[in-house]
């Protein structure tokens, strides 16, 4: 494994911390909080202009082209700066799904306008009181003439407001599970924005005898699970990446809180126990971000992530997790309120580590790879 990064790699870096700073300043996340749409126009328009939206979009499709590990430097800046965009579910999971299971006119349909920001997609996966596997997908589908009728409820459809296609996960008439491209302003589609730990666009969807046409299927009948939870492999590892980036900004911000703020005439820092906590959360940031690397490149090296991918997301949203709580402990009781910033990372600390399958879903998905290999 290399992890040397390249001249290309490192202005990748630098051109992505540099947009994050001047359109994600904290404020403006602060600003972002509870808000239906949920993102800037000027920091989505600039990443478009950058070609960070169409990063790991092929070039054939007005991409470019790079792998997960370059798109992991752009999410742990991302992290650093609790950038709030639609990148994950539109230019990777809608992209990814396109490229993994949609046909040459929808790949043209709808890549390129990812790539520009033109649109938005998003995945309408989870549903009321069930679970992260295949079985928690129950919304219904029934075949038609010439399409199909979706019949039930998805909540957490992050931006949903925002988007031109649902990509909705359903069962079909066999047992299986479709993936279909959904129009949100089509009769029948209802959505209910919900308030989330981390104040970001959620949405409940409420399908009532909603029409899709036949052509907006991605895939076979019956592979939607496969392509999904194939795509959410690759997506885990961009999202581990974010969660060392905020738990980064979060140690650091503390540790600048600790040399000045003084207890029995001496700094927090110079208490050799709150030293260690903070030297202790280094330690786990610097693995996760190791971890993260690792399993960017063997993605990249077209090698198999089966087993890293959710290693690193189990690794690295508990270590925010952990970093944030020790870090609000070093705050004391402001640590908590709204005026401080150190709350804004915990608070999504939490929700990442619920997020796009949680620890238990993790660590199944571990031991299954560890026990039949």
């Amino acid at each position: 494994m290399n992890l040397e990064f390249t001249e290309e790699q490192q202005m990748i870096r630098d051109m992505a911390r540099a947009m994050f700073d001047e359109h994600s300043p904290v404020d403006a996340v602060r600003k972002l909080e509870d808000d239906p749409k949920g993102y800037s126009d000027a920091l989505w328009q600039q990443m478009a202009e950058s070609g960070l939206l169409g990063l790991t979009i092929p070039a054939e499709y007005g991409g470019g082209g790079q792998t997960l590990l370059e798109a992991a430097l752009v999410y742990e800046e991302m992290g650093r700066t609790l950038a709030s965009v639609p990148h994950f579910v539109s230019a990777v999971m809608g992209a990814g799904l396109l490229r993994e299971a949609g046909s040459d006119e929808q790949r043209k349909a709808w890549l390129p306008k990812i790539a520009t920001g033109e649109v938005v997609l998003t995945p309408a996966w989870l549903e009321p009181e069930r679970g992260f596997g295949p079985v928690g997908v129950q919304l219904e589908s029934k075949a038609t003439a010439d399409g199909f009728v979706l019949t039930g409820v998805k909540q957490h459809v992050y931006f949903g407001s925002s988007a031109d296609r649902l990509v909705v996960l359903a069962r079909n008439e066999q047992g299986q599970i479709d993936l279909l491209l959904v129009d949100p302003k089509a009769e029948g589609v209802a959505m209910k924005q919900l308030l989330s730990q981390a104040s970001d666009a959620q949405y409940r969807v409420t399908f009532d005898g909603v029409r899709v046409p036949a052509a907006d299927r991605l895939g076979g009948a019956g592979t939607g699970w496969e392509t999904f939870s194939k795509v959410l492999r690759d997506g885990i590892i961009l999202l581990s990446a974010q969660a060392v980036g905020g738990a980064q900004q979060a140690l650091d911000i503390t540790a600048d809180y600790a040399k000045v703020r003084t207890q029995f005439d001496k700094p927090l820092a110079a208490f050799q126990s709150l030293a260690h906590y903070m030297a202790d959360a280094s330690t786990n940031i610097a693995g996760g971000r190791t971890l993260v690397y690792e399993a960017a490149w063997n993605s990249a090296e077209g090698r198999s992530v089966e087993r890293l991918a959710p290693m690193a997301k189990l690794f690295c949203c508990e270590t925010y997790s952990a970093v944030t709580r020790m870090c609000e402990q070093m705050w004391g009781g402001v640590g908590f309120t709204l005026e401080y910033d150190v709350q804004l990372f915990f608070r999504r600390a939490k929700q990442l580590e619920l997020s796009w399958w949680d620890g238990p879903y993790l660590e199944e998905l571990v031991a299954a790879d560890a026990l039949d290999s």
